[in-house]
């Protein structure tokens, strides 16, 4: 499996909770393509307010540019 997002790429985590519900949502910058894990899901390093963190491909989506 190939990675969906590419490095410098704007995404963020689906939004969760009550549909319709407008909340602000989190936009993350794709710093680094990791390896899959052992599912074959492939996983990001993405800067977040705080640092870094690792993420599934699967618990993101892409920023819609304006």
């Amino acid at each position: 499996m190939s990675h969906k997002f590419k490095i410098g790429q704007r995404v963020c985590r689906p939004q969760l909770g009550i549909p319709g519900e407008t909340g602000e949502v989190e936009v993350f910058e794709v710093l680094r393509l990791m390896p899959e894990d052992q599912t074959g899901e492939p996983s990001y390093r993405i800067r977040t307010k705080t640092g870094e963190r690792a993420i599934r491909e699967g618990d993101l989506v892409a920023v819609s540019q304006p």
